[in-house]
């Protein structure tokens, strides 16, 4: 998408009718890397045609491993041949998921080159957790020049403590274990649902897993692993970020293909602004109120409130009655979006982690940048209520992790157009 590109969105319209949600890209971007560890011919379906996924499609493909994306949101997978053991500079510090390859790349091979990785400029998101994870399974490690190399004669089971409930860290550290030798346990392991998806794909090839998705995971590992057909489960955050766009119009959305567990914080907020939220086992409906009234959120990790729905929650209180702070605890610099929120008349003030959204009457159409990916959504979100047109800059960010959200808010009624 070229840069002088921007979404022209005209405020003042209520979403209605039905739409489906695609599938996580925080689930199958792991799932993906996973298929390194595995052998054979086979499918993934509900993955959502992304830069992201594109980016991971590259790696695999570099990597050895034969990966091809249809038309119908499958990626076939042919895992035939040897494994490269050096990740392609230029598409690890493209996107810092890419070091998900590293725990597979060492399972299969015992040595792993991978880049320091890229990504969204939102904070400092270490790699010592995954680091100290694979030392403890026996891996030499040596950081030079922007390089990770990684050694292991053979990597073994271990008792391992996450400082912090990393997802990464988790995923990645599951994954090299499940070819490990002997038991890996992983305490304070991250518990969000993109950890049980990919557990459950693993397992489905034959790995041995207890307890994804609470603190504590038990790995058994095995010889090898057979790549089965899998599909990823449906975006969290996708669903949160229609759920508040349905909100904040006033709207009336049925979103089909959610699982309302894995949002049960959103949920809960939206109904405690005086937002009606009915839920089915695989549909959330959302009906907007003529008065939202303003909460506190936290981000913390899962079962938490997610940091990866604060921006898209502030632009809600922006509009609220009332004063709501929002408390970052999970990126210290997570708070980029506010100067642009402020450009469209939000009344917000940041002191350090925390910011006090004071809540406006009416938003204002205005210029404004995207600054990273959840950000993006926030600015749309503000866009459909501000009076006049809002000019959004900066779509890079948006396409990284959303499929086609504009055109699913254009298909609900908003006036939402590329030019």
């Amino acid at each position: 998408m070229e840069n002088n590109q921007r979404l022209v969105v005209e405020g003042g319209y209520p979403l209605l009718g039905t739409t489906r949600v695609s599938g996580a890209k925080n689930a199958a971007l792991p799932i993906l890397a996973a298929c390194i560890l595995t052998t054979g011919d086979f499918r993934i379906a509900n993955i959502p045609p992304l830069m992201d996924i594109k980016v991971m499609i590259k790696m695999l493909n570099a990597l050895g491993v034969r990966a091809e994306y249809l038309a119908n949101d499958q990626v076939v997978i042919r895992n035939n041949r040897k494994i490269r053991h050096i990740a392609p500079y230029e598409l690890v510090t493209a996107m810092r998921a890419s070091f998900f390859v590293a725990g597979p790349i060492l399972a299969r091979t015992g040595f792993a080159k991978v880049p320091l990785p890229g990504g969204c400029a939102i904070g400092i998101r270490p790699l010592d957790i995954h680091i100290n994870g694979f030392k403890a399974m026996g891996v030499d490690i040596n950081i030079e020049h922007g390089f990770v190399q990684m050694t292991a004669k053979s990597l073994r089971g271990a008792r391992i403590y996450l400082d912090f409930p990393s997802v990464g860290a988790t995923e990645n550290i599951m994954m090299a274990a499940t070819l490990a030798d002997g038991t890996t346990i992983i305490e304070n392991a991250a518990q969000e649902p993109e950890i049980d998806d990919l557990a459950n794909f693993l397992i489905q090839a034959g790995a041995c897993i207890e307890g994804a998705g609470s603190s504590t995971i038990t790995i058994q590992g095995v010889s090898r692993l057979v790549g089965r057909d899998y599909a990823v489960i449906p975006d969290r955050v996708e669903v949160g970020t229609l759920m508040i766009a349905a909100a904040v119009t006033r709207g009336d959305v049925c979103i089909k293909g959610a699982v309302p567990d894995h949002i049960e914080p959103i949920i809960r907020k939206l109904k405690d602004a005086g937002v009606g939220v009915d839920v089915t086992p695989t549909d959330i409906r959302v009906v907007g109120s003529d008065t939202i009234t303003s909460v506190d959120i936290e981000t913390m990790p899962f079962p938490g409130f997610p940091t990866d729905m604060q921006a898209q929650f502030m632009a809600l209180l922006s509009i609220a009655r009332g004063i709501g702070i929002v408390t970052e605890r999970i990126f210290e610099n997570r708070f980029m979006h506010v100067s642009e929120l402020m450009r469209l008349g939000a009344d917000i003030r940041v002191d350090q982690r925390q910011a006090i959204v004071k809540g406006v009457p009416q938003l204002w159409g205005a210029e404004v940048k995207i600054t990273d990916l959840r950000a993006g959504a926030a600015l749309i979100i503000a866009g459909l209520v501000a009076n006049g047109q809002t000019r959004i800059y900066g779509l890079d960010h948006l396409r990284r992790g959303y499929y086609e959200l504009p055109q699913k808010l254009e298909r609900l009624g908003a006036r939402i157009h590329l030019i």
